[in-house]
């Protein structure tokens, strides 16, 4: 068994009022908007492309280079594991093999340059 999957399934398990807060409004670009640590994150997903918008509590775009983001969703009752990499100015993205629903249920922990990790939730 991969050691990581009692991490995974403990994020997935975990109620919201353990992250700085649950998903929220909707972003400019169509997504969910939540908080990760000092961050803003808006979730974009497309059939079967994952896009992680970043930007810092004012709302200002963040650089994304150096940074990387991991996203589990629950799909179907199973963990779908999906990694972002930088992918222009202040966004990340992945692919899956499979076709994904417009507002999945999930956890995304983003890892900034310096090795700092943020999670958030969105339900």
């Amino acid at each position: 068994m991969d050691a990581r999957f009692p991490v995974i399934a403990a994020l997935l398990l975990t109620p919201t009022y353990a992250f700085a807060s649950g998903s929220h409004d909707k972003g400019p670009n169509g997504g969910t908007v939540a908080d990760a640590g000092s961050y803003h994150v808006e979730l974009v997903v497309k059939s079967n492309t994952v896009v992680l918008f970043v930007s810092d509590k004012k709302d200002k775009p963040v650089a994304t280079a150096g940074f990387k983001a991991i996203v589990i969703f629950n799909v179907d009752g199973k963990a779908q594991r999906i990694p972002l990499e930088p992918s222009g100015e202040a966004k990340l993205s992945g692919t899956t093999a499979t076709a994904l629903p417009a507002q999945p249920k999930g956890v995304v922990q983003l890892t900034a340059p310096d090795g700092k990790t943020a999670q958030a939730k969105f339900q």
